[in-house]
C-alpha cells in the first residue's frame, strides 16, 4: 500500500512516541497537518504564534530527553520558529522543525514568501536540509532525527509546498531513529590526575551542573567524602536542591555570597556536568578539574589543569575509592553557615509583613516600596509553599529568574526550566504550555514577568482551546525590571521600562482563563490556594514591587553609587 511523504514522516514520528507537534497550519504543511488528523497517537496543538510553538517543542526534548517536533510553513511562518529554536540550540535540546517552502518549480525565483530557509536555519541547527523528492526517504528523516539526538540540538527538514503530498516507493521502508546512550568513558590517566590532585587539596569546592542531574548520588557521595560545598548552576537545581546537606546556592549575578565565597577561597575546584558561562565568579588561583561528557565543554570557560572527558555517574564512581575521607569540615561548615544566614535574611524579606517588622525593615519600605506593594521575594516564597511536589516550573528571563532561583526549591520530582542559556523573553508561558501537554495532570507553574507575557499575550488562548491547566503566576511591577535595574547600576536614570499594563487578570478571564489580580500581602496565600485547586488554565496577576533591589552576591561600591545616582536623578527629573 502506497503512502505520502507526509504520512511516512508522521507515521515514523508517532512509532517513535511522539505525542505532539506544535505550530500553525498553512499551504506546504498542509499534507502533514492531515497525516496528523488521521493519526490517533499524535495531537495537534496549534499555537496562535510560531515562537511558542518552537519554546514549547524545545521544552519536552528539556523534560523528556526525546525529540520535540514543531512546524512553520512557508516564508513567515518558518520565520517565527528562530528564537524559540535558537533556545532549543543553546539548551542543547533536540528538536526536529519541520519547515515549508514554495514549490519546487519556483525556488529561487523571488516567488512569494519565498525564504532561503538553508541559509536561515545554518546557524541554530546541527542538520539542515531540504527534501525534494520521495526517494530521499526514509533516509534523510532518519539523518535529521538521529542528529538532533547525537548533537542535542535542532534539525530542520524544509519541504516544498509541492512534495509532501508525492507519493513513496512501494516498499519504501519505515523510519527507526536511534537515541544515543552515554557512552564517554574517562582514562586511568585522568582519573589518577584528579584524584592527586583532590588528595592534595586543603579546600574543594564542587559545582555541579545539570550534566550531573543523572549522578545524584554519586555526586552526593564524592562531596561527603571531600567535605566540599557543592555550588549549584540554575540549570543543576532540579537535581541538587532539597535534601542536600553540601548545597550553598547558586553562584552568579543572581546567587549569594556563600556560593562566591565558597568558589573564590578554594584550592581546588571539581567540575561536574557544567558549562558554567560567567568567568568573573571563577576562582583565580585554584587548580581546576573539569568533568564533563563533552569534551568541547571542558576549558571554554575557565583555563583547566585536568580534563576529564567522561559521564559523570561513571566518573565520580570511579573516582570515590581513590579519595579519603576528610576530618576537616571547616570549609564546608563555614559556606554552609553562611548559606544558612543568607537564606534566613531571604526569608526575612519574603515575610508578607516584613514592613512592620522592624526598624530596618520599615526604614527600608520606605526608599525601595513606598507604597507597600507586594515583594516579589514574598510572591516567589508564596508559590514555592503552595506548589505539589512534583510541579514543573518555568520562569521567564530577567528579574523572575532571579526570584525563582532564590525562592523555589526543586525538593521532590519538581523541575526548573526556562531561557537559561538563550535570556530570551517571553519564555516562560510557551514552555510551561510544552510542559503541560506531556502531562495534563500534572501542575505546571509559568513564573511570568509582565513584559514577558505580554510579547505572547495570545498564546494564553493556547492553554483554554487544547486543555491545558497551566498556573501563570505574573510578576506585574509594570516595568521591564532587569533592564531597569542594568541601568539604574550603571548610574542610568530608568527609562523606556515602564509599562502600561491592562488589567492581566481580567485579559485573561475575557480569554477563557480563570484569573485573579492580587494587589495585598496579606491575599498571597489564599489567592495561590485559589490558582492551585482550580482545573483549568488560571492566571494570577499579582501587583509587586517595582523598586525591588535583588542584590548581587558580593556588590561592588560603583553599583551601589551608581544605584545611587540613578535614584537621585529620577527624583529630580519626577519633580520637573
Amino acid at each position: 500500500m502506497s503512502t505520502t511523504i507526509a504520512k511516512h514522516v508522521i507515521d515514523a514520528l508517532a512509532e517513535h512516541g511522539v505525542s505532539q507537534v506544535w505550530g500553525v497550519v498553512g499551504d506546504a504543511l498542509n499534507p502533514f497537518t492531515d497525516a496528523i488528523r488521521s493519526e490517533d497517537r499524535i495531537e495537534w496543538i496549534g499555537v496562535r504564534h510560531e515562537e511558542a510553538g518552537a519554546f514549547a517543542a524545545a521544552a519536552q526534548a528539556q523534560l523528556t530527553g526525546r525529540i520535540g517536533v514543531v512546524m512553520g510553513t512557508v516564508g513567515p511562518g518558518s520565520l517565527h520558529l528562530i528564537n524559540g529554536l535558537y533556545d532549543a540550540k543553546k539548551s542543547h535540546a533536540p528538536v526536529l522543525a519541520i519547515c515549508g517552502q514554495v514549490p519546487s518549480p519556483e525556488i529561487g525565483t523571488d516567488y512569494f514568501q519565498e525564504v532561503a530557509n538553508d541559509r536561515v536555519f545554518e546557524d541554530v541547527s546541527v542538520w539542515n536540509e531540504t527534501l525534494t523528492s520521495p526517494e530521499q526517504l526514509p533516509q534523510m528523516l532518519v539523518q535529521a532525527v538521529n542528529a538532533a539526538y547525537a548533537q542535542s540540538g535542532v534539525a530542520v527538514l524544509t519541504v516544498p509546498g509541492d512534495v509532501g503530498e508525492l507519493e513513496l516507493p512501494d516498499g519504501t521502508a519505515p523510519s527507526a531513529f536511534a537515541v544515543p546512550g552515554r557512552d564517554a568513558v574517562p582514562s586511568e590517566e585522568d582519573l589518577a590526575a584528579a584524584a592527586s590532585a583532590l588528595e592534595g587539596a586543603s579546600k574543594v569546592t564542587m559545582l555541579v551542573g545539570r550534566g550531573a542531574e543523572h549522578a545524584r548520588e554519586d555526586t552526593l557521595a564524592v562531596a561527603e567524602r571531600l567535605a566540599a560545598p557543592m555550588v549549584v548552576t540554575l540549570k543543576g537545581k532540579t537535581g541538587f536542591d532539597g535534601d542536600n546537606p553540601y548545597h550553598v546556592g547558586q553562584t552568579g549575578l543572581l546567587g549569594n555570597p556563600a556560593a562566591t565565597n565558597a568558589l573564590k577561597s578554594c584550592d581546588v575546584l571539581l567540575m561536574v556536568g557544567t558549562d558554567f558561562p560567567y568567568r568573573d565568579f571563577y576562582p583565580d588561583n585554584a587548580t581546576v578539574i573539569q568533568i564533563d561528557q563533552n569534551a568541547t565543554h571542558i576549558g571554554r570557560r575557565v583555563a583547566v589543569d585536568i580534563a576529564v572527558a567522561g559521564d559523570a555517574g561513571d566518573t565520580l564512581r570511579a573516582l570515590l575509592p581513590r579519595l579519603s575521607a576528610r576530618d576537616d569540615t571547616s570549609h564546608l561548615d563555614s559556606a554552609r553557615e553562611d548559606y544558612s544566614e543568607w537564606r534566613e535574611r531571604q526569608a526575612n524579606v519574603a515575610d508578607p509583613d516584613y514592613e512592620e517588622s522592624g526598624v530596618v525593615a520599615k526604614v527600608r519600605s520606605v526608599f525601595d516600596n513606598p507604597d507597600d506593594r507586594i515583594r516579589p521575594e514574598a510572591l516567589a516564597a508564596a508559590v514555592d509553599r503552595h506548589a505539589p511536589e512534583d510541579a514543573v516550573f518555568t520562569a521567564d528571563t530577567g528579574m523572575s529568574t532571579t526570584w525563582s532561583a532564590r525562592f523555589l526549591e526543586m525538593r521532590g520530582d519538581r523541575e526548573l526550566i526556562g531561557s537559561f542559556n538563550l535570556g530570551s523573553m517571553a519564555n516562560a508561558l510557551p514552555q510551561a504550555l510544552g510542559a503541560q501537554a506531556l502531562d495534563r495532570s500534572r501542575r505546571v507553574v509559568s513564573m511570568s514577568g509582565d513584559g514577558g507575557l505580554m510579547m505572547l499575550l495570545g498564546d494564553l488562548r493556547t492553554a483554554v482551546t487544547y486543555r491545558l491547566p497551566v498556573v501563570v503566576v505574573v510578576f506585574d511591577n509594570a516595568s521591564l525590571g532587569m533592564v531597569q535595574l542594568e541601568q539604574q547600576e550603571g548610574g542610568l536614570a530608568s527609562f523606556g521600562t515602564q509599562l502600561d499594563n491592562p488589567d492581566l487578570a481580567a485579559v485573561a478571564v475575557a480569554l477563557g482563563l480563570a484569573g485573579r489580580r492580587v494587589e495585598d500581602p496579606s491575599d498571597l496565600d489564599d489567592a495561590l490556594a485559589w490558582a492551585f485547586a482550580q482545573d483549568g488554565p488560571v492566571l494570577l496577576d499579582v501587583v509587586t514591587n517595582p523598586d525591588e533591589i535583588a542584590v548581587p552576591p558580593n556588590p561592588k561600591v560603583s553599583q551601589a553609587w551608581g544605584y545611587a545616582v540613578a535614584k537621585l536623578t529620577e527624583a529630580v527629573e519626577s519633580r520637573r
